[in-house]
């Protein structure tokens, strides 16, 4: 109870900008739980279906995998969707590869959408902090100069403690964000890697079946 009563007395003493920099955090948490949720799931669906593809691939079965890479609505289904449309009509690895390319660009966005949000909030509640310790501090200055002598260092300091709890509580909230965001860039980084790694594997299967023997 001491610890929460600390706790509950550090965010009163802070004063109004403890409120907005409350619910910056609170926005930054949202964004967070969302796009870890959506990568892992994003993630997992891409390796699940990479293995039902991967037989038909290596059969050179190119029609049924282009029916299962339809019914699903992972992000490498599109990329593959794309593939293998191109594979019908492509006379070159290039063309089905510019093709893939064309459907990854597409892709990317909605893996990165929003997280590039979790360092603008780190620094708004940053900000946010040191604005609410600065006129924290004018108006202890301006309440110190209308004090009794005798009592202003006491007030003075007083004042100035009460006034930092804004710089650290914005700072509480901006560090976890901070450290979300880079979570996420390398979790997103990873499922791109993934993609292109796929890519480059679907490519060369294409290029083993279909391509070489279309030249020979």
């Amino acid at each position: 109870m001491d610890s929460l009563g600390g706790i509950v007395r550090f965010f009163q003493e802070g004063g109004a900008f403890m409120y907005p920099i409350l619910i910056v955090f609170a926005l930054g948490l949202a964004i967070a739980v969302e796009r870890w949720m959506y990568l892992t799931v994003s993630g997992a669906s891409n390796r699940a279906l990479w293995k039902k593809i991967v037989p038909f691939l290596k059969a050179g079965n190119f029609q049924e995998a282009a029916a299962v890479t339809n019914r699903s609505k992972a992000a490498i289904a599109s990329i593959l969707t794309y593939g293998l449309y191109r594979v019908k009509s492509a006379r070159r690895r290039d063309d089905i590869e510019k093709a893939m390319e064309e459907s990854l660009m597409e892709v990317l966005p909605r893996l990165e959408k929003r997280t590039h949000y979790l360092a603008t909030l780190a620094n708004i509640a940053t900000l946010l902090g040191l604005l609410g310790t600065i006129i924290g501090l004018i108006s202890a200055f301006t309440a110190v100069s209308n004090a009794n002598p005798a009592d202003k260092a006491d007030l003075l300091s007083a004042s100035i403690s009460v006034a930092m709890n804004t710089t650290a509580f914005g700072l509480m909230c901006a560090i976890p964000l901070l450290l979300v965001h880079a979570l996420l860039q390398t979790k997103t980084s990873q499922i791109v890697d993934s993609l292109e790694m796929a890519s480059v594997k679907f490519l060369n299967a294409v290029t083993e079946r279909q391509l070489k023997p279309a030249g020979a």
